[in-house]
């Protein structure tokens, strides 16, 4: 069972950098990275909400259950 994190993805749909995202959600590029990677043990509701925000998507299109 695993949640897997397709971040990168949405951010290669909406032609969006690491670092504009990092600057546009007001997150550091490294715990932004490590969310990315599937390396983040957790995530605020609110930083998701912000990311989903400014890539115009649902938390659906980020995070999915793999069994």
């Amino acid at each position: 069972m695993a949640i897997i994190v397709n971040l990168d993805v949405e951010m290669a749909r909406k032609k969006m950098s690491l670092t504009e995202l990092s600057e546009k959600v007001g997150i550091t590029m490294s715990n932004l990275s490590n969310l990315k990677t599937g390396k983040a043990k957790a995530i605020r509701f609110s930083t998701l909400e912000t990311i989903c925000k400014v890539l115009q998507c649902q938390p659906g299109d980020i995070l999915e259950y793999k069994d």
